[in-house]
């Protein structure tokens, strides 16, 4: 498919079927930005189009064109895809909508767009309802709208699946060279991770945009980052949707926690793509990977010649990964030979306006910012509206800082709007980052150091049969504990005879829970230092037919969930946090997709904030780590045992004690 693509993106010849406006301004977009290939018009009635011979039919083309856009309507476009296909073209645009993105107002709108996809066979097809791509390199537009990009030589792509959005983003002005627009519309045959693929064999693409409304075919994503990561050219990603819930929220607290967007955020961080979550920062992120490709770690260094600026970096940068190392002494040397005794040196550093005008004091005292540790340096420098003419000074020094250092260096305005356009083309020509807002310099550049390998193993697929059963606890702890989990001895019981048994056969104090309830605690149906001489007054109050008695662990130094739940778009997610009662309420959990590996459960760990109990708080003993490590693998095993009916697994609390960690309450709903 890659190869075909390649043909439909970079064609010698497009045909555009239809008479319409829309068609009208396919072929009008393309003579404006400089298309040196054919251009054929087809129309069964026009002579001409744009300036351009049309032909009848798709018979009388002179030969099989590369990309077609296709603006009929919805059957027509099928039976011209059919035909196009039979003739070997490249590729085609399908315009047209009323397919499956209408089916609740058109119950034909699924089988048409199977239609379509049939008809289509092997020739790679965009959409439908998609406006199409514009190859800003060649000057290739299958576009039927407005655009602003402007002819580069290389530049970044940019994928959506909206083509409103899309426009959008060609109107950027902020210096930002675009290789590529393309939308993807219903994806009925070419997926945005196929899309993608193509579009990394381009040499002139040299970092990819992403906005994303659903993944689809998550080994087609995982082929994309493997092939990106091995070309060095990096991906980011706009993923639409936080606002979803889990369908199961109502069974466990692992589902409530880990909706649907936990299991999106858990596939980016395993294909090692960064999430940013507004179209300013994707713009913002692209082009400083296209300056500079993926930074090397999050130390960044500021300066300004105001002290709130500086605060303001400061202060915005807390809530981010980024980290402000503190000056070296050659930091030091450098500044103060620049910047004199009355600068207090600092990073962030406000170097007052002392050097203001003398562009090479104004070169050195910013390239003293500058390090190897230093991931990027940012220059703060707002441009005002009216008259710019005494801030040329800062354009030039942020040049020659770049061009005697070669350090990654950037000016960034504290509002997008004082950046003008013409000086942030001239910084980007010369190398340096300009970016449009501290928040989005700070977005895009903790996005361009936490890019990273894609996972080497896929993610599990689960099977698609709905739940239809919910275990006992004793049912579900007996099926973990032969997957290795360790749990208390136990025995389910009913009546006071088998009460009155298991108590002899069980080591005081107990743990009395009623059988039956998926939230006990909420039914004050859980007791725990039940002597044995209480135990059936405890029974009769909890009101079961059946109850659970185990032995009660009484050792621990932190309560952890560990829950599984299975997320149709992205794998089995599995949910690492605080455990006990208040685990909703504390909402201290990390998400993954399985499988996982030791060494990615103990770094998860080590990312929450309960973290320092597990590692020994204020004198008292730690957990077990490597016991705790093994109960999630042991979960994972009976998962991946069982990902044919598996729908959720929960432990919750998993009691971490400094010689085990053992499963005190279980829940398994499998088909």
């Amino acid at each position: 498919m890659t190869k075909t693509l390649s043909r439909l993106f970079q064609p010698k010849t497009i045909a555009v079927i239809g008479g319409g406006a829309w068609c009208e301004q396919v072929v009008k977009q393309s003579q404006a930005m400089g298309y040196v290939g054919d251009i054929w018009p087809v129309h069964p009635k026009a002579d001409e189009i744009a300036g351009c011979q049309t032909y009848p039919s798709l018979a009388d083309l002179p030969s099989a064109p590369d990309a077609v856009f296709i603006g009929v309507n919805r059957h027509a476009t099928i039976e011209l895809v059919g035909g196009l296909a039979k003739m070997g073209s490249g590729g085609a645009v399908c315009f047209a909508s009323g397919f499956s993105e209408s089916v609740a107002e058109d119950a034909a709108g699924d089988d048409l767009q199977a239609q379509l996809v049939a008809a289509a066979g092997n020739m790679p097809i965009l959409g439908p309802n998609c406006y199409g791509f514009i190859n800003v390199l060649d000057g290739a537009l299958l576009w039927p709208d407005q655009h602003g990009c402007e002819r580069v030589d290389r530049g970044v792509a940019i994928l959506t699946q909206s083509s409103n959005i899309a426009i959008n983003l060609t109107m950027q002005k902020r210096a930002l060279p675009v290789a590529y627009v393309v939308t993807c519309g219903n994806m009925a045959q070419t997926s945005q991770a196929q899309i993608a693929s193509a579009l990394l064999d381009d040499p002139r693409v040299t970092a990819i945009g992403l906005h994303i409304e659903g993944f689809g075919n998550l080994r087609d994503w995982e082929a994309l980052a493997a092939k990106a990561h091995d070309k060095g050219v990096p991906l980011v990603a706009l993923k639409v949707g936080t606002s979803e819930q889990a369908q199961q929220a109502t069974v466990s607290h692992t589902a409530s926690l880990a909706g649907s967007d936990a299991g999106a955020q858990a596939f980016l961080d395993r294909l090692g793509i960064p999430r940013l979550g507004a179209l300013p920062d994707l713009l913002e992120t692209l082009k400083l990977l296209h300056c500079n490709g993926p930074l090397p770690n999050g130390n960044i260094a500021s300066i300004s010649c105001s002290g709130g600026e500086a605060s303001l970096i400061a202060d915005m940068a807390v809530e981010t990964t980024l980290n402000f190392p503190p000056l070296t002494e050659r930091q030091h040397s450098k500044l103060r030979s620049a910047l004199g005794p009355m600068v207090a040196l600092s990073n962030p550093l406000d170097y007052h306006t002392y050097i203001w005008r003398d562009q090479h004091a104004m070169a050195q005292a910013w390239s003293g910012m500058t390090g190897d540790d230093i991931a990027m340096t940012f220059s703060i420098v707002d441009y005002p509206t009216t008259n710019a003419a005494d801030w040329v000074c800062a354009t030039q020094a942020a040049l020659a800082v770049r061009a005697e250092t070669q350090s990654r260096f950037s000016v960034v305005s504290s509002l997008p709007e004082l950046m003008p356009t013409d000086v942030a083309s001239e910084l980007m020509a010369g190398g340096v980052v300009p970016f449009l807002g501290l928040r989005e310099a700070l977005a895009a550049t903790e996005a361009a150091a936490n890019l990273g390998a894609p996972y080497p193993d896929p993610v599990c697929l689960p099977g698609t049969a709905p739940p239809t059963q919910t275990l006992t606890e004793a049912q579900s702890k007996q099926a973990l504990a032969d997957h290795g989990v360790q749990v208390p001895q136990n025995r389910s019981v009913k009546g006071l005879a088998a009460i009155t048994t298991a108590v002899t056969e069980l080591r005081p104090p107990f743990a009395i829970k009623g059988v039956g309830l998926a939230h006990k605690s909420e039914h004050a149906a859980v007791h725990l230092g039940v002597t044995p001489k209480d135990v059936n007054d405890v029974a009769t109050r909890i009101g079961t037919d059946e109850i659970l008695i185990e032995e009660m662990i009484t050792s621990s130094v932190a309560e952890l969930l560990v829950g599984v739940t299975r997320d149709a778009a992205h794998g089995y997610v599995l949910t690492l946090g605080a455990g006990g009662v208040l685990t909703e309420m504390l909402r201290d959990t990390i998400s993954m997709l399985l499988p996982v590996q030791a060494q990615d459960i103990k770094a998860a760990l080590n990312t929450l904030k309960c973290a320092p109990l597990l590692s020994g708080y204020r004198g008292k003993p730690a957990a077990n780590t490597a016991a705790i490590v093994e109960a999630v693998l042991s979960v994972q095993s009976y998962v991946l045992a069982n990902a044919e009916t598996v729908s959720e697994v929960e432990i919750n609390p998993l009691l971490c004690a400094p010689e085990r960690a053992v499963a005190v309450d279980a829940l398994i709903r499998k088909a």
